[in-house]
């Protein structure tokens, strides 16, 4: 059996020499929250208006929140979240 070699750059690097790699993981970072969050509410049986009665903030923001689409979150929206659901968040810097 062969072993398949790859040519050339792999796609992150290419990602990178468009000037959009920090933006795509931004926007795949802000999903995977997303879906993570949606998820919770969901096994908690908890509605966006709970969550944002929880947050002590607007149906809005929980909606703004929870669109995969809107990778502009603050830390403070995110530990409110965090702490609305009973858990923690935790941010690591690992090697680029």
């Amino acid at each position: 059996m062969s072993k398949r070699i790859h040519r050339g750059s792999d796609f992150r690097e290419f990602l990178k020499e468009q000037g959009v790699l920090g933006e795509i993981e931004a926007r795949a970072l802000k999903q995977a929250l997303s879906l993570q969050l949606d998820y919770l509410l969901k096994e908690m049986e908890l509605t966006k208006t709970q969550m944002a009665s929880r947050m002590k903030t607007s149906r809005a923001a929980v909606d703004r929140l929870l669109d995969a689409s809107n990778s502009s979150v603050t830390l403070n929206t995110l530990g409110k979240a965090a702490r609305a659901l009973g858990r923690k968040v935790k941010i690591e810097l690992v090697p680029a």
